[in-house]
């Protein structure tokens, strides 16, 4: 579960005096045949349409503003990309940003894709000559201080890219940056490929794949180019750093609590690229406690209520109020499914809902309506019966030779943040159903 991304970054300038479609058309002839497998297949400015170069140029038109426009483009089938190109005009200085993420780095183990994708940017790099372009591994990038490799964004936009930072997989550097450090310096650099680009730039390629960056050879290339483009850094101390961020991203193999496994999951891809794997190692170690929202059934409270029919309508009743609560946010409440029940305690989890909104709302509205629904899913789902009784915290649900209390379990569960995890409706439902399994 890396589920690592690969992003570039690229800044250049364009002639705002040419006509526009001869300035698109290099981007998109570079993009088409260097995109490969991560092609966008949808252009989106105002509408969404067909990725086709006459979308691109109406998306770009749609989006004209007085400085700017931009048009971005994705795929509908894996791997997901998220692109964006934008041109910046007069008053501003005439510019040309593009972000690309391809939502797989795996991709990019494959050297003739790598090699395709250096030769896209190289044709960007020329036409637009840049200020600054990299490309790398999110999670690598966080690591290091991202998006500016650690310079907070005050200090990026006032110095600009003054200096070399952090050598990526790929840079472009820009002239008047490759002046400051040294013309043969950089074309000097111990690197997989160095190029000087017609405008002075230049293309640095650290290693023939992107995504083994974190390998022990991949990260002495790294710290090669970089102390050599930094000679007041220290090689051992630099490779000690990029060692740690290998060691903080080595994958750890999910090991989670089975009854708990599909939300433990969900709370893992929430931590960010660069902390997931350490989030995975904690949630492995994550037992929750056992359910104690049941009795046998041969000790249930039985039915106290004058009409037992009322009762169920106002568990349903209930139940809906949690759809009504939930369903922009959680569609699949709907479906009143043991996967929605999962998908409930990941959005309160991700709300901190016990502790952000007021306790008496949570109490009086929040807990009986998950209370129902959670009796409902166990009624459809695992042939449960309600047994109805006049205070609804005693209200069950027999299942097998079990009773459970859905109420009950919905109070437990509504009275922190943790609680939310630890008293989780997913798990109660997964015991119940081992249980009438037995």
């Amino acid at each position: 579960m890396t589920n690592d991304q690969f992003r570039l970054s690229f800044k250049g300038s364009f002639n705002v005096l040419a006509d526009p479609l001869k300035e698109l058309t290099p981007f998109l002839n570079a993009l088409e045949s260097g995109a490969g497998p991560w092609m966008p297949d949808i252009t989106e400015g105002k509408r969404r349409r067909p990725y086709t170069r006459a979308a691109v140029v109406k998306a770009l038109e749609e989006s004209r503003e007085e400085r700017s426009t931009d048009v971005g483009l994705y795929r509908t089938t894996e791997p997901d990309l998220d692109m964006t190109l934008r041109f910046w005009f007069p008053p501003l200085s005439p510019s040309v940003d593009i972000w690309v993420t391809v939502k797989s780095l795996d991709l990019f183990a494959d050297e003739a894709c790598c090699q395709a994708f250096v030769e896209m940017v190289r044709a960007w790099a020329i036409h637009y000559p840049v200020t600054h372009a990299s490309a790398h591994s999110i999670a690598d990038r966080e690591l290091a201080g991202f998006p500016n490799f650690g310079r907070d964004d005050e200090t990026s936009f006032q110095d600009g890219f003054d200096k070399i930072y952090e050598v990526c997989w790929l840079n472009v550097f820009g002239a008047k940056l490759v002046e400051t450090v040294g013309r043969e310096r950089m074309r000097s650099t111990p690197a997989h490929r160095v190029e000087e680009l017609p405008d002075g730039s230049v293309l640095l390629v650290t290693w023939p794949t992107a995504a083994d960056f974190a390998s022990e050879a991949a990260r002495v290339a790294q710290a090669r180019a970089w102390v050599h483009l930094r000679p007041d850094l220290d090689f051992d101390t630099v490779l000690d750093t990029l060692r740690e961020r290998s060691a903080i991203l080595a994958p750890v193999e999910p090991r989670f609590a089975p009854d708990v496994a599909a939300l433990l999951s969900h709370l893992a891809y929430d931590a960010p690229l660069s902390k997931r794997q350490q989030r995975i190692a904690e949630l492995n170690a994550y037992v929750p406690p056992e359910p104690e929202e049941w009795l046998p059934a041969d000790a249930a409270l039985p039915p106290d209520v004058a009409d037992p029919k009322a009762a169920l309508e106002q568990y349903a009743h209930l139940a809906e109020r949690l759809v009504a609560l939930l369903h922009t946010p959680v569609p699949s409440v709907f479906k009143r499914s043991p996967e929605s029940l999962t998908d409930i305690d990941h959005h309160f989890w991700r709300q901190t809902f016990p502790d952000t909104f007021e306790r008496h709302n949570i109490d009086a509205v929040a807990v009986p309506a998950v209370g129902a629904y959670l009796g409902e899913v166990l009624v459809r789902h695992l042939g449960g019966q309600w047994l109805p009784r006049k205070q609804w915290m005693e209200a069950q649900v027999r299942v097998g030779d079990r009773v459970w209390l859905p109420f009950a379990r919905a109070h437990r569960y509504m009275k922190s943040t943790q609680s939310l995890l630890d008293h989780s409706l997913t798990q109660l439902y997964r015991v119940a159903e081992r249980h009438r399994s037995r």
